[in-house]
């Protein structure tokens, strides 16, 4: 029997719970009643991969807001106020490329941007000259690297950088590889052992890392083993050095459905912002009418092709 094609629906959230207390799930019941969800786009929409900063009583939310009907997404701004009300949201960076994943990260008073476009050829470095709407490009930390989901941090006075690489065979799906560099602007060194994990169950980076009790860091990472992006698991590093790196899984295997009723197939994030965790979960649906968006979008693109032919011509 031939299945309508498949389309993954994402919805991003705030979590009031810290992101280290996610390593304990005896709380999960209580979860999905501490979440306040960013509104739905609309039909054909998605909002995935929230990361934010705290300014005072102000929460700046940046996430994927990926269209269907054009296969291709932006970074939006939403901006939460005091008990997390919505006040708005608008494009905070855009490009030719497909855009997702825009990690934040801070340094020496500035706000930075990683966000993930392979398809550019570069893991690349923005910094947010108006924050939060406008950004310029710093710097290639990566330069001809097809890399996706960047994640960097400094620990014990070295910066730290995760991310996966897209390629055949769901490569980026499977393979963790990481980066060192004494400042957050590079040069960036290549570890020897890369990739340092290669395992669909657990590789590939979903959000921002941090320090356990016990001073080992922590970074959430995607199962990808049954769907992509089916939940989050929790890798230690033992030992993160440039010569060597030893990792072991921790906590439980966190799912869509421990946040939401509606969106129960999978959860891709998890970011610390203050005193909060950003999360996201999706929504599996096998639609036909897919078949007319993928349709209308080619009409679109030909459209636009033979515009600039005969543009071209005369």
């Amino acid at each position: 029997m031939i299945r309508p094609p498949k389309s993954d629906f994402w919805q991003a959230g705030i979590l009031r719970a810290p992101i280290n207390t996610l390593l304990d799930s005896s709380n999960a019941a209580s979860w999905r009643t501490q979440v306040t969800w960013l509104p739905d786009p609309g039909p054909w929409r998605y909002l995935a991969d929230p990361f934010g900063v705290r300014q005072g009583e102000l929460m700046h939310i940046f996430v994927e807001a990926y269209d269907y009907r054009t296969k291709h997404a932006v970074i939006e701004h939403h901006e939460f106020g005091p008990d997390l009300a919505w006040r708005g949201k608008s494009v905070a960076l855009a490009g030719p490329h497909h855009l997702s994943y825009p990690y934040i990260v801070q340094d020496g008073g500035a706000v930075f941007m990683i966000p993930e476009s392979h398809r550019a050829g570069e893991i690349a470095l923005y910094r947010a000259q108006e924050f939060p709407n406008k950004w310029v490009r710093e710097t290639a930390l990566l330069p001809g690297v097809n890399g996706a989901e960047a994640t960097v941090i400094k620990h014990e006075g070295r910066w730290w950088m995760f991310f996966t690489i897209v390629g055949s065979g769901a490569r980026d799906q499977r393979e963790l590889h990481v980066a060192y560099a004494d400042n957050l602007t590079g040069p960036w060194r290549l570890h020897a052992q890369n990739p340092v994990m290669n395992d669909r169950s657990g590789a590939r980076p979903g959000g921002t890392p941090f320090v356990a009790q016990d001073g080992t860091l922590i970074l959430p990472v995607q199962d990808c083993s049954r769907t992509y992006g089916g939940g989050i698991r929790f890798l230690r590093f033992n030992t993160l050095t440039p010569g060597y790196i030893a990792t072991e899984r921790v906590g439980p295997t966190l799912t869509g459905d421990l946040f939401s009723e509606t969106h129960g197939d999978g959860c891709h994030t998890l970011a610390h912002c203050g005193d909060c965790t950003l999360i996201d979960t999706k929504r599996t649906e096998h639609l036909w009418s897919r078949h007319k968006i993928n349709v209308q979008r080619y009409l679109t693109r030909l459209g636009r092709s033979r515009h600039v032919r005969e543009t071209h011509d005369t």
